[in-house]
């Protein structure tokens, strides 16, 4: 496994990779979520390249970029056991040579909605960045989890908006045996707290907003930001979506979850 950290690098890194290429792009403190995304991208492609960056942009002031865990050196062995061709792990300055961009992507209305509403200026951070990585790192495919899954969804409208060249896979959410989906932000965490954290997949699998709203609500510690059905595509609210969203804060940390719902699944 290669590992590159400075543009000339990775040019050369990329020409050197043969066949399709996948890219997974991660801020790090890797898990076994990241893991089953390059996973999928050694199915999906010949070659395999992560991406390990904080991106500054996508966080608010007051949002926790600088105790954001750091764990290059943990990252890198996972990548390399889970059969990566070429990490790069660049610097803010080399992504953004003269300082915070001035052009930027808008992630139009799915950023005023949801993550968006409560994070403003989020997901244009999102996007701006991974269409800097998709233009440095040049792949055939780019994989994303579903856990993410307004990232995901204004990724794909990017891509379609833009005419990007790549296909945009989603691998599905990983989660511990007791249902709590993976998140570096878990690490946060305390033990009560983790215990707590479970109310909101226990609320996604009510399957009914009513009802996953007053589980929420029932558990001490929790705070909800929302939970709603949408459509997974447009994250307008629609009681026959096929998508659950949730969003809570489990102490000072702050979670969000999805649950994907087949057909039968759905509101009639």
């Amino acid at each position: 496994m290669k590992v590159v950290v400075t543009r000339a690098e990775l040019a050369a890194a990329r020409a050197a990779m043969a066949g399709r290429v996948a890219v997974v792009m991660t801020m790090g403190a890797l898990h076994e979520g990241h893991a089953a995304l390059v996973r999928a991208a050694r199915e999906a492609a010949d070659s395999v390249l992560v991406t390990i960056f904080v991106n500054p942009l996508q966080f608010a002031p007051g949002e926790d970029l600088d105790r954001y865990p750091r764990t290059l050196e943990a990252d890198l062995a996972l990548c390399e056991q889970e059969g990566a061709d070429v990490v790069f792990a660049p610097t803010p300055d080399v992504v953004y040579p003269e300082g915070p961009p001035s052009v930027r992507v808008s992630a139009g209305r799915l950023g005023d909605v949801f993550e968006g509403a409560t994070r403003p200026g989020h997901l244009d951070g999102v996007l701006t960045v991974v269409l800097k990585l998709l233009h440095l790192t040049r792949p055939d495919v780019a994989l994303f989890g579903q856990k993410d899954a307004q990232q995901l969804a204004a990724i794909r409208r990017m891509v379609r908006d833009l005419d990007l060249a790549v296909d945009v896979l989603a691998v599905p959410t990983v989660r511990e045996p007791d249902g709590l989906a993976l998140s570096s932000r878990n690490r946060y965490l305390s033990t009560r707290e983790r215990a707590s954290a479970l109310v909101l997949h226990l609320a996604l699998g009510t399957r009914d907003v009513r009802i996953g709203r007053a589980v929420l609500d029932a558990e001490p510690g929790v705070e909800t930001d929302y939970l709603e059905r949408v459509d997974s595509d447009s994250f307008t609210i629609d009681p026959d979506g096929d998508l659950l969203v949730v969003a809570a804060r489990v102490g000072t940390t702050r979670l969000i979850d999805n649950l994907l719902l087949p057909p039968e699944g759905r509101a009639t």
